[in-house]
């Protein structure tokens, strides 16, 4: 067997060592500066699940899971605004409308980075972006609660639904501009460094040639509920980060913990997309939560006092973690999780045995 890295791999640990580690503290306070996407681009990751024949690198779910891995635990700002991408890079892969033919080699090449506004979708049948025809493209009104890169992004794929019920997706450029407007930066407890805004959309038109895809919503949810049941390799890059903070003996048994789970969710994560096993993906999931709690707790524990500093990693990975709880969560993905803590065994005391 090769066990030779993956090109991409090696890549993303040089962008980890060589910037994104040491400048993880101040871009967590200061945000994610222009110069840590520029470097992401020159690395070629935003092109590592891209078709090789458009400039991408094609490389399998193993390279994307493990380089994800490591950027999220060198830098998970960073990593929360270069994941967006590859969103936009695989629909474009599936498409064939005319946009795939002027977008999808650039963004397999790195020379664009896309953002994602989409995730409101998973709130209908409320409708917090209505899309209808105008003219020769479409109108789009309405909330995006939620659009991470603002500042960073060079175009971003936007999602509404339309009044037969289709979803919607078109590229636009990530500007303010007529139709399209930008919040402040958001103050969050943890990843405020991803410039993460909201975007009020007053009649946004979108040529027809910029759409990417429309589809049935009912055929995009079940695609869409399929990827929410899987456990992001975030969790594992963000746990093992915290684990290299503790001493040996500390660490063992959770290293232990986070290498069986981590197994386990890939496992699940290679298999044919399907109902088969949900709940199974779904329990896993909620375990790599728990195994991600007690790595970040400890190691604010071993830091101490120390640790309640902005500029501490161990509380930096901790609001990181809280973060991840609720990344990409969806009512199905939050009952698991609820249902799971509820089961956790109390420790109790000797007396009470």
């Amino acid at each position: 067997m090769d066990l030779t890295p993956h090109p991409l791999v090696v890549r993303a640990r040089r962008l980890a060592t060589d910037l994104l580690v040491p400048e993880a503290e101040r871009a967590d306070q200061e945000g994610v500066p222009a110069s840590h996407i520029e470097a992401v681009k020159r690395s070629g990751l935003l092109g590592v699940a891209a078709p090789a024949e458009h400039g991408g690198w094609g490389a399998p779910p193993a390279v994307l899971r493990e380089t994800a891995e490591i950027l999220a635990g060198a830098c998970c700002a960073t990593w929360f605004v270069q994941t967006q991408h590859h969103t936009p890079v695989q629909t474009l892969a599936r498409s064939e409308l005319p946009v795939r033919d002027r977008l999808l080699g650039p963004l397999s090449r790195g020379e664009l980075l896309s953002g994602v506004a989409y995730a409101h979708l998973r709130s209908y049948p409320r409708r917090p972006v209505r899309v209808r025809r105008q003219g020769e493209g479409w109108r789009f009104d309405g909330t995006v609660p939620w659009y991470t890169g603002w500042g960073l992004n060079d175009v971003l794929l936007l999602a509404g639904v339309t009044d037969a019920d289709e979803v919607l997706f078109a590229f636009a450029e990530a500007r303010e501009q007529p139709g399209l407007r930008a919040s402040a930066p958001m103050r969050l407890a943890a990843l405020t460094a991803a410039r993460t805004v909201s975007l009020e959309l007053d009649g946004l038109w979108l040529p027809a040639e910029a759409v990417a895809l429309r589809t049935p919503y009912t055929r995009w949810a079940e695609g869409d509920r399929l990827k929410t049941l899987l456990t992001n390799p975030a969790v594992f890059g963000v746990a093992q980060a915290a684990l290299s903070l503790l001493d040996d003996e500390t660490a063992g048994p959770l290293r232990s913990r986070l290498a069986d789970v981590r197994r386990r969710a890939y496992a699940l994560a290679d298999l044919p997309a399907s109902e088969a096993r949900a709940g199974e993906r779904l329990a896993v999931r909620a375990e790599a939560y728990e195994v991600l709690r007690a790595a970040t707790t400890a190691a604010v524990v071993a830091g101490g006092g120390r640790a309640m500093a902005l500029t501490s990693r161990a509380q930096r990975l901790a609001r990181e973690g809280l973060f991840l709880l609720v990344q990409g969560q969806t009512a199905e993905s939050r009952a698991a999780h609820l249902r799971a803590l509820g089961e956790l065994p109390a420790a109790g005391r000797e007396e009470d045995r």
